[in-house]
């Protein structure tokens, strides 16, 4: 199947993806908060740049993109119909690194949490996800 979109609007879409601050980590960041946790966003000086990271606790949480992260859901499993070698190694990189980067904070003594966009999308689904966390922050 072709693009619909010529390469330089195709450029300007991949463009505008966000690394931060996306509906999945706001929702989860919103609900969070609501239940009264606090938390410090993107600490430069641990490994990946955690997108919540709990001090006192010693935990941290990624929001991950299921497309850019290869879940193994429906949203995360297709892959690109075109340049196919660029995005395998791509979204295959992003997953390598993840690992890595989990390893490296377990080893620094922190506890890692992980929660995917597909998991966001219900809020009954996003809360019992997060179980293990909340309990851990103490609430």
């Amino acid at each position: 199947m072709t693009d619909v979109h010529t390469p330089a609007q195709r450029s300007y879409n991949m463009s505008r993806i966000q690394g931060r601050d996306t509906k999945p980590e706001l929702l989860v960041r919103r609900l969070l908060h609501g239940l009264g946790f606090r938390y410090r966003l993107h600490v430069k000086d641990l490994p990946g740049k955690p997108d919540l990271v709990f001090p006192r606790s010693k935990a941290i949480l990624f929001v991950h993109g299921c497309f850019w992260h290869m879940h193994r859901c429906k949203y995360g499993k297709p892959a690109p119909a075109t340049n196919k070698t660029f995005w395998a190694e791509k979204r295959r990189s992003n997953v390598d690194r993840d690992k890595r980067n989990r390893r490296q904070l377990r080893a620094a003594g922190w506890q890692v949490f992980e929660i995917w966009e597909c998991q966001t999308r219900e809020p009954e689904t996003m809360r019992a996800k997060l179980t293990k966390l909340i309990e851990l922050l103490g609430a």
